[in-house]
Parts: C-alpha cells; sequence; structure tokens
C-alpha cells in the first residue's frame, strides 16, 4: 500500500501536512471538518503538493520533515508541483 504526504493550502493561506493512504477520502474528511482539527475552520482551498511513500513509516518521517521547514521551504517544495482544487 502506497502512502501519501500532502501539503494543503487553507482558506487563511496557512499551510497543513498530512499524510493517508486515500487521498481522496481524506480530502473528503478534511472539507467536511471531520479530518484535522486545524483544517476545521479553515476550509482547505486545495492540495498544493503531493508525494508517495512505500510505508506509512516512512510517510510519517517525511512528514515531520516537511512539519519542521520554514514556511518559505515549503513554498519552494510546493513550487516543483501545479496545484490541484478540491472539488465537492
Amino acid at each position: 500500500m502506497k502512502w501519501i504526504v500532502y501539503i494543503l493550502e487553507c482558506s487563511d493561506k496557512s499551510l497543513y501536512t498530512g499524510i493517508t493512504n486515500d487521498l481522496k477520502r481524506r480530502l473528503e474528511e478534511h472539507r467536511t471538518g471531520k479530518g484535522a482539527k486545524y483544517t476545521k475552520h479553515r476550509s482547505p482551498l486545495a492540495v498544493r503538493y503531493t508525494e508517495y511513500q512505500d510505508t506509512k513509516g516512512a510517510a510519517l518521517t517525511r512528514e515531520a520533515a516537511i512539519k519542521s521547514l520554514a514556511r518559505s521551504e515549503k513554498l519552494t517544495l510546493i513550487a516543483t508541483q501545479p496545484p490541484t482544487e478540491l472539488h465537492g
């Protein structure tokens, strides 16, 4: 099973980093307020970055590494991929 590390841009322009093994389901959870506490009132608008990992452990390690980056470094990482809008 592949794990996905993702970065969302929220309505307040803040960035949220998480992991999942089902991105479509997880995005629906965020959209409906059943995802992370952080995104509940920030209405995530767009997936700005995705990265695949082979194991949950690798995804958790990468998530922690991304979360430790400065915002400017996260934006540089995001710039490597075009934005994907959330629908629904």
